[in-house]
């Protein structure tokens, strides 16, 4: 009985570090903006790349009825970016504070949520694209992103 116990423990274990093996890594230094809109279209999403005044680029997407901002961070003076953002702020004619947005981050994790100097909430997420980078784990991330958004526009009452 032993045997068929580690024999058993054995092929487990060798289908769980398989199943790494899986992993399709990013692409080396992160994605460009063309990969991100491409990601997103291809994950059914709507995707716009936008050209901001200072020359930089993002891309413009949604998710439940909500629009949000994917910026790109530590491009390193190249195409490809080591990070992105998930932003978006609400125009609620500011009708939150700062106590209210951190009652809002002591009780959730993942983002992070403010108000900007009109008293607009905001709610935004860091991603590590490299180095080690993997198309799963961004898309799981994604998710943690669409889950968060969700709550705090409730939490907003948006």
């Amino acid at each position: 009985m032993k045997r068929v116990v580690l024999a058993s423990a054995a092929v487990v274990a060798l289908a769980l570090s398989s199943n790494s093996a899986f992993a399709k890594d990013l692409p080396q230094g992160g994605l460009t903006v063309q990969e991100v809109a491409k990601w997103l279209q291809d994950s059914g999403y709507k995707a716009e790349i936008q050209t901001s005044r200072d020359g930089s680029q993002n891309v413009y997407s949604a998710s439940d009825g909500t629009g949000f901002h994917v910026y790109m961070y530590d491009c390193h003076n190249g195409p490809r970016c080591a990070s992105i953002q998930f932003s978006v702020g609400f125009d609620t004619k500011g009708a939150w504070n700062a106590a209210k947005m951190n009652a809002w981050n002591s009780d959730n994790r993942w983002v992070r949520a403010y108000v900007d100097d009109t008293n607009d909430p905001w709610v935004e997420m860091d991603v590590d694209l490299a180095p080690g980078g993997s198309w799963e784990n961004l898309n799981d991330e994604f998710a943690v992103w669409r889950d968060m958004l969700a709550r705090f526009t409730k939490y907003i009452n948006w």
